[in-house]
């Protein structure tokens, strides 16, 4: 657990506006050698760039360092407490992605605006994915990301011709899977394999739209 922690500190330490040996170091809690190390491994692997003694970072490239650690066999949940929301959206999308569904990210519907964080389609479904990246949650409060969840999807039905869609609610803090008005609310740790078994369980789910002929 240490190597873990201290992997997760590295990735909170991918500063964007540039970041010395030395600071990385203090907020890593390693030795200079050791650091230098992983910041040089950081731009060998394409994540980052070096001016002079600086290491320059953009938030994209902590989600390359969290999916690199995933693919090591570290622990999701756990990764995903280091990401800012925008990368957790980023998460959730790179593991459909890793799952052969095509990926739209932050879908933009109008009349009346509505914005969907994550849309992952595959076999003629669309899963509908509401990222919450909130430390604590209520039952009331995931309701109401349920209901708000529920009239996305059927707006994005609406508009799209043929569509059959699918909302779901992924959460970073959540402890066990949980289903509100049918609509499955997906701890970060579970989502891998909630996307291996979503089309065997889709008569559990909330199913929108119809059937292409």
């Amino acid at each position: 657990m240490k190597f873990t922690q201290k992997m997760l500190s590295c990735i909170q330490a991918m500063i964007p506006g540039g970041i010395s040996v030395d600071d990385f170091a203090m907020i890593t809690k390693s030795n200079f050698v050791d650091s230098q190390k992983i910041l040089d491994g950081y731009i060998k692997n394409g994540m980052g760039k070096k001016q002079e003694n600086k290491y320059y970072f953009e938030e994209s490239d902590k989600l390359k360092a969290a999916i690199e650690l995933i693919k090591n066999g570290f622990p999701i949940s756990e990764i995903a407490i280091a990401l800012n929301w925008k990368n957790f959206e980023g998460l959730v999308a790179e593991m459909l992605s890793s799952k052969d569904f095509a990926i739209i990210k932050n879908l933009i519907l109008t009349k009346p605006r509505m914005e969907i964080d994550v849309v992952g389609i595959r076999l003629g479904i669309a899963m509908l994915v509401d990222c919450k990246h909130w430390k604590r949650y209520s039952r009331s409060t995931l309701t109401s990301a349920v209901k708000k969840q529920i009239e996305r999807t059927k707006h994005y039905v609406l508009k799209t011709q043929g569509a059959i869609a699918v909302p779901v609610i992924v959460t970073l803090y959540q402890d066990k899977l949980d289903f509100i008005n049918r609509v499955p609310i997906v701890p970060i740790f579970q989502f891998s394999s909630f996307i291996d078994e979503f089309y065997g369980n889709l008569d559990h789910m909330k199913t929108m739209g119809t059937e292409p002929v």
